[in-house]
């Protein structure tokens, strides 16, 4: 199955490590010094012009790469189908 992530990228679920909120997780500081790692790696790709919603950390043949989504990360979920899975549990 795959994941609209915005713009044209779109990724296997299988690649996805996490989808997360970028307003509530960037208050850590660890969380901003990840990323700012990652920015200087070349491992963030911002997909859209608009304002970034939310990241998707994924990873493909041990490559992590970090994609910038103005999807929030609510969509994101719903259409992944976490939400339905985790409301059967």
């Amino acid at each position: 199955m795959f994941l609209h992530l915005g713009g044209d990228v779109v990724v296997s679920l299988k690649n996805v490590i996490a989808i997360m909120d970028l307003e509530t997780t960037t208050i850590s500081k660890i969380t901003k010094e990840f990323l700012t790692i990652a920015e200087e790696e070349g491992f963030i790709e911002n997909i859209s012009e608009d304002l970034p919603k939310s990241f998707i950390i994924t990873e493909v043949d041990k490559k992590s790469k970090i994609y910038l989504s103005p999807i929030s990360s609510i969509t994101l979920y719903k259409r992944a189908g976490y939400i339905d899975d985790i409301a059967n549990v």
